[in-house]
């Protein structure tokens, strides 16, 4: 009877034991159930098409926001040799200080207002600069021309205030009041200075003139310094010795192309070494062109280098090969010893613009026509001119990249004197919203009439 009893207890709790299990199971599967289901409502996912979508609007964006090069310099640009037209920069209109690379606008100031034969006499002030120095004594004299090499090979700042004083007297002496200055070995310090800022102001103003609308000189070495000035309302304000990217790629696309003395500004910065003496005959010097530059890359064409402590390692370059004419300008490229940072931004940006921009010649054509309002009687109608204009300029080259278009726009206004020769507005070139060339449009025929 025991054993009976014992085996059926046995029993039954294996059965509630299963009943227990199974619905245990039961449980858990539902749970399960629900939790996939809840997590797939909370994170759907996305079907093919949606996804390709979104890797196409991810790419165009990218497109739209531009090449990004990965650079050292903390501004720089490259510029179309040709036309000026900006085709990469990284903060081109910040304002920084330029260092050496200051010796461009000096070297052309001088060539435009001085005759390189002509004798320059060295001041106590010139021969006091800081290194690095050609080593003049006071009332020693040199060419200008070998001064200018001494300038632009070995960046040398003693003579750069010499250039400076000698272009400043002359300046001086052909104005109006025909001012007698002292020989420059009797100057004074003041009055040396006095003369290196008449320099200092036909830099600035020749700056002025090639639209450099952020820079600003006050020593033609390129030395650390800022003077108060007073604006138009006679208020004084500070300025730096500075310029920005694109203020210094405009002045040595000047130098380079647009001035008269171009042709001797490449000779000068082109030169690889250098020797000559003093007037006397008592001291030689030899000079070599530190733009190391001109033999690193195929088709380098000038350069200058510039280092201060607050400007950090500058430079200003340009190369033109395959009719690709690139200017490059970089400021506070590194500090030391971090001297080879411009060579490496000077590659990145250079070969971006040969492996991605190519010459393309745009031909202006001539004839359009138009009717000009001459004068206007009341009850007798007017008086009318009808003019054939033409376009004063030959074909020149433009540097485009894939799908860049180009358009040419006229821009004519009415002649009040529309005779022969006159000009009557302008035809602009355009890539994009960039101005890359405006041409004077002139009268090439005439006929005026009578009408209402």
């Amino acid at each position: 009877m025991k054993s009976s009893f014992d085996g059926s207890r046995c029993s039954r709790f294996r059965l509630g034991f299963l009943a227990a299990g199974v619905l245990l199971l039961l449980v858990y599967w539902g749970c399960q159930v629900s939790g996939r289901g809840e997590e797939k409502k909370d994170s759907p996912v996305l079907p093919e098409t949606e996804n390709v979508e979104m890797e196409e609007k991810k790419e165009n964006e990218e497109e739209e926001a531009g090449v990004l090069l990965d650079l050292y310099a903390a501004a720089a640009v490259l510029m179309d040799g040709y036309t000026g037209r900006i085709l990469y920069e990284k903060n081109a209109d910040q304002v920084l200080p330029m260092a050496s690379t200051t010796k461009i606008m000096t070297c052309i100031v001088a060539l435009e207002n001085g005759n390189p034969d002509e004798m320059v006499e060295v001041s106590a002030y010139a021969a006091s600069m800081p290194d690095v120095q050609l080593g003049m004594n006071r009332g020693e004299k040199y060419r200008l021309g070998d001064l200018l090499l001494s300038l632009m090979l070995e960046s040398h700042n003693d003579s750069a205030a010499a250039i400076a004083e000698y272009i400043g007297a002359v300046k001086v002496r052909s104005g109006d009041s025909k001012e007698q200055l002292p020989e420059a070995s009797l100057r004074t310090t003041e009055e040396s200075r006095s003369l290196v800022k008449v320099f200092a102001g036909m830099m600035n103003e020749k700056a002025g003139e090639i639209g450099c609308g952020h820079t600003y000189f006050i020593t033609p070495n390129g030395l650390d310094d800022a003077e108060e000035v007073k604006d138009g309302n006679g208020k004084s304000e500070e300025r730096v010795h500075s310029t920005t990217a694109a203020d210094l790629a405009l002045i040595m696309r000047y130098c380079l192309s647009e001035s008269v003395k171009s042709d001797d500004f490449v000779k000068i910065t082109q030169t690889r070494e250098a020797s000559f003496t003093d007037a006397d005959g008592k001291h030689s010097f030899s000079c070599v062109n530190h733009n190391r530059y001109l033999d690193m890359k195929e088709g380098a064409v000038s350069g200058k280098t510039g280092f201060t402590g607050k400007a950090g390692y500058c430079y200003v370059g340009a190369v033109n090969r395959d009719d690709v004419f690139l200017i490059v300008s970089l400021l506070a490229c590194g500090w030391p010893p971090s001297r080879n940072l411009k060579w490496q931004d000077m590659n990145t940006l250079i070969d971006y613009g040969l492996e991605h921009y190519s010459c393309v010649q745009v031909n202006v054509s001539p004839g359009e026509s138009g009717s000009y309002l001459l004068d206007e009687v009341p009850g007798k109608g007017v008086k009318m001119v009808k003019v054939q204009t033409e376009i004063l300029t030959e074909p020149f080259c433009l540097l485009l990249k894939e799908g860049e278009k180009v358009t040419g726009n006229w821009y004519l206004e009415p002649a009040a004197a529309a005779e022969m020769g006159a000009t009557v507005g302008a035809y602009r070139i355009t890539v994009g919203d960039t101005v890359c060339g405006s041409f004077p449009i002139v009268i090439g025929s005439r006929q005026v009439w009578n009408g209402k």
